[in-house]
């Protein structure tokens, strides 16, 4: 994944907003790639607040910002500074989580698939939320990269692309790394 997560963001030029299922895997990767990609800054939610996080993201097109749950809700940065939304893993609800279960439960009870119902419900709408940090603007372009091969494999995986917007969909990754390519000179471009 991380192998991935550097390609896509050096191909991107920064430019990245990382949403990750879990606060250890996004301290994780920022402590990773700020190694292996010194040259784009990576802030990281908790190292200051979130608004200002946020107005530095959206300062620097270089920059990258990494977090979790509040970022697939809270970032309205439309324009060059975020053209990758990376997700880490599906955002399915924690196993333990006493009210997912017990809907889930629930829902078996009465004969229906509690897993669709609950889990993969939640998932599509954060999913759905992620991916709208992308477009926030008429002239905005980009990559909404899932690096959960459980989008591409699952039975559920038709289900939750069904709840992305009508963006483009491949599985291959040089197209990916073209594309992002192509933006980030197009925008270089449109900033000189």
């Amino acid at each position: 994944m991380l192998d991935e997560l550097t390609e896509l963001m050096q191909a991107a030029g920064g430019r990245t907003l990382g949403l990750f299922s879990s606060m250890r895997a996004a301290q994780q990767a920022a402590e990773e790639l700020r190694t292996r990609v010194p040259e784009l800054p990576i802030l990281l939610q908790g190292e200051d607040t979130l608004g200002e996080l946020i107005k530095n993201f959206a300062a620097d097109p270089k920059t990258c910002l990494f977090g979790t749950l509040s970022l697939w809700q809270g970032v309205d940065v439309p324009g060059p500074s975020c053209q990758l939304v990376v997700m880490d893993k599906i955002p399915f609800p924690r196993p333990d989580d006493p009210l997912m279960s017990a809907r889930q439960k629930a829902v078996e009870e009465a004969g229906g698939n509690g897993f669709m119902a609950v889990a993969a419900t939640h998932a599509a709408l954060l999913m759905a939320q992620g991916a709208g940090r992308l477009v926030r603007a008429t002239g905005d372009r980009g990559v909404v990269a899932v690096l959960d091969p459980r989008l591409a494999t699952a039975r559920y995986g038709s289900y939750l692309k069904a709840s992305l917007p009508d963006f483009w969909y491949t599985t291959d990754r040089n197209q990916v790394r073209k594309s992002l390519a192509a933006i980030d000179a197009a925008s270089k471009a449109a900033s000189v």
